[in-house]
């Protein structure tokens, strides 16, 4: 039955009323304490400064900021990420915090929504409702509870693969924001490299170079002192030393915690271990099969990944699930790990606590057993 413009436009006007009405109510039930709890007061703060010409890493009119919506802390909250994509923030510095955060959560929900509709397409399960289950993902939970930009790591990885092959040019665009955080895919971005060149297809790199550059540019009109400004802020938080907890920062503190180096070790090994991997399957890559390892390998060796940048495991721990249901494997060891996960997450486990050790790893051995890569004596 095909459906009229008028009915469409009708249930269009009442999902966002729907949207506003709600948002409306959210809002009115916000307190201070909510604007400055999370992370989305930095990126506000941040946003701010640059509207008005000032240093968007000034730790001190930072703080002022911060503390006028309500910060009690006093502990400073400030981005670590390299100034590439500050511009698509912007409007955030034309808005109160308490508008703000409404547009902020209001774009990481249509991004989480756009993400998981995606991944169903990908893998042709537009009509099974195991898809649903993603909004349950702990790490994509943490990123709406602290308000971090972890979604849309997501959704640039999403779009990548529902892209590569159709439209390059924008496969490669959506991948721009990794250069804010280049250090949680070096792995998957070294075979992503080789394989454009074995493939040809550098369209994709020209699709990323292009709108990287154009990002910066566009920053760098509004603060031309912006990198040396980003290169002071680093060296007053002394970045390295922050507590992470990721494996490659455990094995630094077993060794030598004044070794910076150690913590990289896992990483090197793992991109090693990533150009034999592509080596011995590049005339049969599937990004949709070969590449969730590769993802999953690539951020447990990552020398420092915060819970909220675990949601871009989505991907591998959907493709787990539904081979599990496809080999009629069990599904109890991802709910188990899930049901954990949450369970820190709502009990107000800090995202810096070393109790999120153990979640890479889990996700990995799941995705393992489930696509029957392990355990096969388990069935059933």
């Amino acid at each position: 039955m095909k459906r009229s413009p008028l009915r469409i436009f009708a249930a269009a006007c009442i999902v966002v009323a729907g949207i506003c009405i709600i948002s409306a109510i959210v809002v009115k039930g916000w307190d201070r304490r909510s604007l400055t709890s999370g992370d989305f007061i930095q990126y506000w703060a941040a946003e701010q400064q640059l509207v008005h010409g000032a240093n968007p890493y000034d730790p001190n009119e930072l703080l002022r900021l911060e503390s006028a919506e309500g910060l009690e802390s006093g502990v400073l909250k400030i981005s670590i990420s390299p100034p590439v994509a500050y511009d698509l923030a912007l409007p955030l510095g034309l808005v109160g915090a308490k508008l703000g955060l409404l547009l902020w959560m209001l774009v990481l929900a249509a991004s989480a929504a756009a993400s998981i509709w995606i991944l169903g397409i990908l893998f042709g399960r537009q009509a099974s409702q195991l898809h649903l289950y993603c909004y349950l993902f702990p790490p994509l939970l943490a990123c709406f509870l602290v308000g971090q930009l972890g979604i849309f790591l997501l959704l640039g990885l999403v779009l990548f693969l529902f892209w590569r092959e159709s439209r390059p040019f924008l496969a490669g665009a959506v991948l721009f924001p990794y250069a804010m955080k280049p250090h949680l895919l070096a792995p998957f971005g070294l075979v992503l490299l080789l394989w454009m060149v074995y493939r040809k297809s550098y369209r994709i790199l020209a699709g990323f170079s292009v709108t990287l550059l154009a990002n910066c540019a566009l920053t760098l009109c509004i603060d031309r002192k912006i990198w040396s400004q980003y290169a002071r802020a680093m060296h007053f938080m002394d970045v390295m030393n922050i507590y992470v907890p990721s494996l490659s920062q455990e094995l630094r503190r077993l060794i030598d915690h004044n070794a910076t180096w150690i913590q990289f070790l896992p990483e090197a090994a793992g991109c090693l271990w990533a150009l034999w991997y592509f080596w011995t399957r590049c005339a049969r890559w599937n990004w949709m099969d070969h590449g969730m390892i590769l993802l999953l390998i690539s951020v447990a060796v990552a020398p420092y990944a915060w819970l909220t940048d675990e949601a871009l495991l989505l991907p591998a721990v959907l493709a787990g699930l539904y081979q599990a249901v496809d080999l009629r494997r069990s599904t109890l060891p991802l709910i188990l790990i899930v049901a954990v996960a949450q369970i820190e997450i709502f009990n107000v486990v800090r995202v810096n606590s070393p109790y999120y050790l153990w979640t890479v790893p889990a996700y990995l051995a799941w995705y393992l057993y489930a696509s029957g890569r392990i355990g096969a004596r388990l069935r059933n």
